[in-house]
């Protein structure tokens, strides 16, 4: 399980293993897959935690919130589980080997929230749509079980960002994203006036819907949607798009992962919003400054597959590759 950049899984602690599950109760096949999931723990000896959704942090999108039907512990534990509901919160994941997420992108991000604090790898079943943070599809469930019993897996560093807002020369909050900081208008009208500086130096000045600086991870998420590049994950760099710029220059611009990115809000325009992973929500007003610098501390992700990311991409994609000649491996 050795993490090529020297990471390794989490020892079990001293109760035994156990894996925490996080799931969009709203899918159609997520009793199906947490009834593997279950039954494969409890033939291994592994507990589980299932995160209380009543509880799950921040800010759930819209179909969260019309159809979620809770998990019952109770027949997960007739399967023969070992079973305990956790609230959604940084201490919920503390002692597990690894968090198992059941959804989609939106999914996984909020797992992260729980993992991130506490070190503890992530391992995402897609039941979503593309669900490109997703390491396996949900018709793998018994063979990803398998592997993570095995503990046949292996832990990647994923970058991430954290984030501190200036008020008046004041640090007024801090944050951190794995996809991207998204700096946007609060109001929704007339344009937001930024100004961009990379290691203390004014590069652009725009009005614009807003600005993303993005991880390679998020670069196949809104950052990809506002027009900028993709990045291999294993890279590390900053990413900065302008969103819907009114500028002759405003182009994507990629950074070393040691530089320092500042965002200014012109103190004559509008006040903004600034959400990490969509996520943890931070209004700054005019005349703000928002600092994003390389995260002091990874999402550890667990990869059972080693399939290169360009296929990865293709396929969430579909990308049109019909004709291709080349070396076959």
């Amino acid at each position: 399980m050795t993490n090529p950049a020297g990471g390794t899984a989490p020892a079990a602690g001293p109760q035994g293993r156990e894996f925490l599950v996080v799931a969009h109760t709203g899918r159609d096949n997520v009793h199906e897959t947490m009834a593997v999931i279950a039954r494969s723990c409890a033939e291994a000896g592994i507990a589980l935690r299932v995160v209380d959704h009543d509880t799950m942090p921040s800010h759930p999108g819209p179909q969260y919130l019309s159809t979620v039907y809770p998990l019952d512990p109770a027949e997960l534990r007739e399967i023969g589980a070992d079973v305990a509901v956790t609230a959604g919160n940084e201490s919920s994941a503390a002692g597990c080997e690894v968090v198992i997420v059941l959804g989609g992108d939106g999914t996984f991000l909020r797992a992260a929230e729980l993992a991130h604090p506490v070190e503890v790898p992530v391992l995402g079943i897609n039941l979503g749509h593309i669900g490109f943070l997703a390491e396996a599809e949900a018709n793998r469930v018994d063979e990803v079980m398998a592997k993570l019993v095995d503990r046949d897996y292996e832990v990647e560093d994923r970058m991430t960002l954290d984030i501190t807002v200036h008020v008046d020369g004041q640090v007024v909050a801090k944050s951190w994203a794995l996809n991207e900081a998204s700096i946007q208008n609060l109001s929704r009208q007339g344009v937001l006036e930024l100004i961009t500086e990379v290691d203390g130096r004014p590069v652009s000045a725009f009005g614009a819907d807003g600005i993303l600086v993005s991880t390679p991870t998020g670069s196949t998420a809104y950052a990809f949607s506002a027009g900028g590049p993709v990045m291999w994950p294993d890279l590390e760099a900053i990413l900065l798009v302008p969103s819907n710029a009114h500028a002759l220059f405003a182009r994507p611009m990629v950074t070393s992962p040691r530089s320092l990115v500042a965002v200014e809000v012109l103190a004559r325009g509008q006040d903004a919003l600034l959400a990490c992973d969509g996520r943890r929500n931070i209004e700054v007003p005019a005349g703000g400054r928002v600092e994003i610098v390389r995260g002091a501390r990874p999402v550890h992700w667990v990869r059972i597959d080693s399939d290169p990311f360009a296929d990865r991409l293709v396929r969430k994609f579909e990308l049109p590759v019909t004709g291709w000649r080349g070396r076959q491996l």
